[in-house]
């Protein structure tokens, strides 16, 4: 499916948005501008099911609410945070475990079949990524040092893991765009307060164009395209799967960081890219009994 391939692409401008913004914006303010205005362009297009669905909302309020908190809040302000005092290597290396994460938990707690052919994309994939946040050092792997901004890099993607998971195991009356929706509408109020303590006690924010045009890129690409993408494709795909996708995003990164910022693509990243989309083909291919089904 195409969308394999387009969700890590609108991720990545994250990356670019992230770098840019540092210093300009501060993280809780990307992240409540991004969802707010995020929020409001989907809500343009589930409003019909929304509204013919409010008593389901009663029903599923709380799932909303710790959804947003997981996936706007952790996973939006905690790596524009991290970014600030750690390196794009670490935060790949970071994410590059979510995706193995999620199938491991995915095969055992939400009975997701994976078979031999799957673990294998899994493994190639993870090759991969780990050969290009290593720039093809393998011998480096164990001078890596990480800082408090790890931490925080981590817990994003501690949350990451737990929302792709909780997606697949909490079913919902609504598809995947209006859930969405009510889920990042959610995540606003969460982030609003936090935004105001930042804003008041720790990090200002420069108002220029600039900062608008980091949260506007931030709000259309990583924000509506890419959660909508996503969510999509874990009801078709499952999260296990699905989860694979964010393999591509150091690849996405070092083309995307050519093209904008003008950062060379090396040897390793080409052979990274050899690793992991095989890998992902691999990973997302229906089983034999889901082929059968």
């Amino acid at each position: 499916m195409a969308l394999i391939f387009i969700a890590p692409a609108l991720w990545s401008v994250n990356y670019l948005v992230g770098r840019l913004a540092a210093g300009t914006v501060a993280p809780h303010l990307l992240a409540l501008g991004r969802w707010t205005i995020a929020g409001l362009l989907l809500l343009a297009f589930a409003w019909p099911e929304i509204s013919a669905k409010r008593a389901a909302i009663r029903a599923e309020w709380k799932q909303f609410l710790v959804f947003g908190a997981l996936g706007m809040w952790i996973c939006g302000a905690f790596v524009y945070i991290g970014a600030r005092t750690t390196s794009a290597s670490n935060i790949g290396l970071l994410y590059a475990v979510s995706p193995v994460m999620i199938a491991l938990v995915s095969t055992f707690y939400l009975h997701e079949r994976m078979g031999r052919v799957q673990w294998s994309g899994v493994v190639l994939a993870c090759a991969g990524v780990v050969h290009v946040v290593l720039k093809g050092h393998w011998g480096s792997l164990g001078d890596i040092e990480f800082t408090v901004g790890d931490v925080w890099v981590l817990a994003a993607v501690l949350s990451w893991t737990v929302y792709s998971l909780l997606l697949k195991a909490w079913p919902s009356a609504f598809g995947p765009m209006a859930r969405l929706t009510l889920i990042v509408l959610a995540g606003v109020p969460v982030l609003v307060p936090l935004t105001l303590v930042e804003a008041l006690w720790f990090m200002p924010t420069e108002v220029s164009w600039a900062t608008a045009g980091y949260i506007v890129a931030a709000a259309l690409f990583p924000g509506f395209g890419a959660y909508l993408a996503y969510s999509y494709m874990q009801r078709e795909l499952g999260a296990a799967r699905v989860g694979v996708v964010l393999y591509l995003g150091p690849i996405y990164a070092a083309v995307t960081g050519y093209l904008v910022l003008g950062e060379p693509v090396r040897g390793f990243h080409w052979l990274g890219a050899a690793l992991i989309l095989p890998g992902i083909y691999l990973a997302t291919r229906p089983t034999a009994r889901s082929a059968q089904a």
